[in-house]
């Protein structure tokens, strides 16, 4: 009867030891929170699938994450088109501008996020350019204007890309507070910064269930002279 006791207590030992160690490797194990939503056009009846990226700031008390370049990030200019439309990239991340067309790229971009003109430069070439702060970059090209692409540049790895149903299912966040901030293509900042709320996260699955938001076409960029493309059926280039 003795040795039974003690058998019985050297396996809720190591069973316990185990967990204890599991925890100490993984920290994290059992305080992870899941947030998801979805997002819907604000005229009824109509859904409409769009880019879309939300990401989550942490509030005071909550611990940030880091998110650190990991090697270069790639913009491919082949066949009149950016490849792929949107990246989200951390702060100080380089982005590499190969042109794989046979013919010249002026890649630009005059917004918030990061204000830059790489010239004319041509086929099977590249340059390169630093993402040093935070924020939403237009990309263009000053040749083709059905050319764009879409630059996020943040200083947390809490984010989500929304998928075909414009839906987004963000895992592995540390539970705690935070602010929820929205990108959509076709929506106007002002209405973006109305959508930005703060959200608490408990250690657990979170459903914000869905948000409905105005959406439009995007009205045509200008050159980086500010000025209209010039009306041509066929590009110089």
């Amino acid at each position: 009867m003795r040795k039974e006791r003690i058998g019985k207590w050297l396996v809720f030992a190591i069973a316990f030891a185990t967990v204890c160690s599991s925890a100490r490797e993984n920290p994290s194990a059992g305080t992870a929170a899941e947030l998801r939503l979805r997002i819907l056009s604000s005229q009824p009846g109509k859904v409409r699938s769009v880019p879309a990226v939300i990401w989550l700031e942490p509030s005071q008390g909550t611990a940030a994450l880091a998110f650190t370049p990991r090697g270069r990030y790639t913009l491919l200019q082949k066949n009149r088109t950016f490849t792929p439309h949107l990246q989200v990239i951390p702060v100080g991340s380089v982005v590499q501008f190969p042109n794989a067309d046979p013919f010249f790229h002026n890649v630009f971009s005059l917004f918030d996020g990061k204000r830059f003109d790489l010239g004319l430069y041509e086929a099977g070439s590249s340059k390169s350019v630093t993402f040093s702060r935070e924020g939403v970059s237009y990309i263009f090209c000053n040749i083709h204007p059905e050319m764009s692409a879409v630059i996020v540049t943040l200083s947390t790895p809490l984010y989500a890309i929304a998928d075909a149903s414009d839906s987004f299912d963000l895992r592995e966040i540390p539970a705690g507070d935070y602010k929820l901030h929205f990108w959509m293509e076709g929506v106007p900042q002002s209405v973006l910064n109305g959508l930005d709320r703060p959200v608490h996260l408990p250690a657990r699955a979170v459903d914000l269930g869905e948000i409905r938001v105005p959406m439009a076409p995007l009205p045509a960029h200008k050159n980086k002279f500010g000025e209209a493309y010039p009306p041509a059926t066929q590009p110089p280039y």
